[in-house]
């Protein structure tokens, strides 16, 4: 599987008790009418469970470029702290739907609250519907995962 070349992203959301995040390389467009995006999320995940709730909150997908691999790393460390933290010293915004961080200078960024969601062996997979696009003109360079390394794709 490491052989497939992926978008990376970030995942973040508002939970009741904190700001959570997570570097996702599973994420696909779906559809475009209505607009629905694909993430996958392991199962025994934090970001896993609250997804998983009966009312799930709302959520933000920040498709990364070239430049945030740092960022990329922070939010795949085991044990990481708060998501606020560590965008403490990266510009950022709180969606305007979601109330979830958005770091600045990605490629497009969107809100999404979740339309369904389904375990598929060690993942869950959540369909978002796009409520919001925080913005869609970042860089051109994408970051991209490739054999278990982050690498620009121009």
């Amino acid at each position: 599987m490491a052989s497939w070349a992926g978008a990376v992203t970030l995942l973040t959301i508002r939970d009741e008790r904190d700001d959570v995040g997570v570097t996702v390389s599973a994420f696909c467009p779906i559809s475009f009418d209505p607009p629905l995006v694909l993430v996958s999320l392991m199962e025994d995940s934090y970001p896993a469970e609250v997804l998983s709730r009966p009312e799930p909150p709302p959520f933000a997908v920040t498709l990364l470029s070239a430049g945030q691999r740092m960022l990329a790393g922070r939010f795949a460390a085991a044990g990481r702290p708060s998501a606020r933290l560590l965008f403490d010293d990266v510009p950022h915004r709180r969606g305007t739907m979601s109330g979830a961080l958005i770091p600045d200078d990605g490629l497009a960024a969107f809100e999404c609250s979740r339309d369904q969601s389904f375990a598929a062996g060690d993942h869950l997979v959540v369909l978002g519907a796009v409520t919001a696009v925080a913005y869609a003109d970042g860089p051109d360079t994408p970051l991209v995962r490739f054999r278990n390394r982050y690498m620009s794709h121009s």
